[in-house]
């Protein structure tokens, strides 16, 4: 009898296919006590362990290539930091000698007094990286027991069926091992919408399903499983018509992406005939190539922190400007816009500023990051205005400033942009003086502000991401309150809703670049609300302009003021099912 399991569906699409089980190293942990001769022992086992983790992580970023997700070599570093943090790996030393018990043990005790202490921190990042030391100490576990750290892989070659991906948790160094290889689903009992499985998955095309409970206690190596990432379901043992049911389904998926191949050069618009901008989010320059092959409206939003991650120096004015200029110079004539640095949180640098440096970015999502790091460090912020300003005279560009809370702190900005400026007519270097100035609006003091805001920015952008995690005090990415991270909540419809009608209000641009943009289930709830630009990853580009096709804007429209008025969940969902229906 086939037995269904539930999770979250964080990408679409659907895998018929053999479990490859990536089973976890926390089960059955050895707890022993040790006599004085073995404590010696056991402390060097110990070190040797984590020697070998550190070397793997060092060889596994040395595998990246140009084409990685830029996400990947990041979290690598964050577990390399985590690794290196003395109650990982010094205080279980300590324990073993004290407490005379065995490295395992140890490891274990300190791993669960670290995540007490982050649990105790009232702070988004502490509480999101529980993930990342569980999967550090999960590696250490395996070297310890003398298994193997690297996972079993599938197959490289094309003529293999694709295996299916069943884990407690997928880390980034995981993920690095996968790559070319013929994956057909992943389905774990960690994660969220966000997290690294949910990202990677949405970007590479995979299936996924994530927060799965007990995953691994009902699937073996081997087993025929069924996934679908529409619904967040997993079937295991399924019954022929279930397979022939799902098979059928792939079919007509697979015929469906063709076809919407066909929509690249077509404009897209409401049957109402309302133009719509499609923009493309991207990260590092070589991006650019995905974005120009889906037609889409120009980039609307370039991640330029991660040209400053993965290294141990400052990027130059001159590396930036030619940066900024490939990607301008290749969507010919198409807006491109480039926020400013958003460090922080869990984007965090290699950079070692050494004695009078810049400090790093916090590590705290409520600390020194995003527009307050620039503002802190002028010189690093006014270096990459003036690159922007130079790259600007290629092609149309907008300058965007993530995370703005205040407006002395948009004053400020504003002003080291003139800055940039004049130091540019100082040196008598060519550059577009004027360009757009936007702002991200991810806070609730920002959306609550947004008029005041609006007299100093030229447009604004909705970092839907940030904005629910931080009006529903949500950690995205805890697969214990997944479940609370709704951008169906009431407050956040009404919050999104307010911006949009409030940058209409005071005649300024308005465009989404979270996760709601690319969401389908959501394309026709945006659109009532008047929106009118719309910023994703370039493969969603094309599902989302079929669906704006075949929608009527009036008709949305009522139906999303009677949505954005709700407070029951039951009757938002309800008129959210009759709002996509075809």
């Amino acid at each position: 009898m086939t037995l269904a399991l539930h999770g979250i569906a964080v990408s679409r699409g659907i895998a018929v296919s053999r479990a490859l089980v990536w089973d976890t190293a926390m089960r059955d942990i050895p707890r022993n006590r040790i006599d004085k001769k073995s404590v010696r022992f056991e402390k060097k086992r110990f070190d040797l362990a984590v020697k070998r983790v550190t070397e793997e992580l060092t060889d596994i970023r040395g595998q990246l290539t140009q084409d990685s997700p830029a996400e990947f070599d990041a979290l690598l570093n964050l577990h390399s930091l985590i690794l290196q943090d003395p109650i990982l790996c010094e205080a279980p030393k300590e324990l073993i000698a004290s407490k005379m018990i065995n490295a395992e043990w140890a490891l274990v005790e300190q791993m669960e007094v670290l995540l007490e202490q982050f649990a105790a921190i009232e702070d988004d990042y502490f509480r999101e990286r529980n993930a990342d030391v569980r999967q550090v100490v999960e590696r250490v576990l395996k070297a310890l027991r003398g298994h193997a750290t690297a996972l079993p892989l599938p197959p490289e070659d094309d003529n293999e069926d694709p295996w299916l991906i069943v884990a407690h948790d997928i880390s980034p160094a995981d993920m690095v091992q996968l790559k070319g290889r013929r994956v057909g689903a992943f389905v774990t009992e960690m994660g969220g919408a966000t997290s690294h499985t949910a990202i990677v998955a949405r970007s590479l095309g995979i299936p996924a399903v994530v927060g799965v409970p007990r995953a691994l206690e009902f699937v073996h190596n081997g087993d025929l499983v069924v996934v679908d990432g529409k619904v967040g379901a997993v079937f295991l043992d399924p019954t022929p018509s279930v397979i022939d049911e799902y098979q059928r389904k792939q079919a007509i998926l697979a015929l469906s992406r063709q076809r919407l191949k066909r929509l690249i050069n077509t404009e897209a618009k409401t049957q109402c005939g309302r133009r719509i901008q499609l923009m493309a989010n991207i990260e590092l320059p070589d991006d650019v190539e995905r974005v120009v092959e889906s037609n889409a409206d120009g980039v609307g939003l370039f991640r330029s922190e991660f040209l400053f991650m993965n290294r141990k120096d400052w990027p130059s004015e001159d590396e930036q400007f030619e940066a900024y200029r490939k990607v301008i110079k290749a969507m010919k004539g198409k807006p491109v816009v480039v926020r400013t640095l958003d460090l922080g949180a869990d984007k965090t640098l290699q950079v070692d500023g050494g004695s009078g440096g810049p400090p790093a970015s916090s590590t705290s999502a409520l600390g020194l990051r995003s527009i307050r790091f620039s503002l802190a460090e002028p010189a690093i912020f006014l270096t990459q205005i003036r690159a922007v300003l130079r790259a600007a005279k290629y092609g149309p560009v907008k300058i965007l400033l993530p995370m703005l809370t205040n407006l002395r702190e948009t004053r400020q900005a504003m002003a080291y942009i003139d800055l940039a400026r004049e130091q540019l007519l100082e040196r008598r270097i060519q550059a577009t003086q004027e360009v757009s100035i936007g702002g991200m609006i991810e806070v609730p003091a920002a959306a609550l502000s947004l008029p005041h805001f609006l007299k100093y920015l030229d447009y604004v952008s909705i970092g839907t991401n940030d904005l629910i995690q931080y009006t529903l005090a949500v950690d995205r990415v805890d697969h214990q309150v997944a479940h609370l991270y709704d951008p169906l909540h009431p407050a956040v419809l009404r919050l999104v809703h307010e911006i949009i009608s409030s940058a209409h209000k005071g005649g300024v641009e308005v465009s989404v670049c979270g996760e709601m943009a690319g969401d389908i289930r959501l394309t026709r709830l945006l659109l009532g609300m008047g929106l009118t630009q719309y910023s994703m990853h370039p493969s969603q580009l094309l599902d989302v302009k079929e669906l704006l096709m075949k929608t009527d804007f009036e008709v949305t429209q009522k139906l999303v003021k009677r949505i954005t008025r709700g407070f029951e969940v039951d009757k938002i969902q309800a008129l959210m099912d009759q709002l996509n229906e075809d």
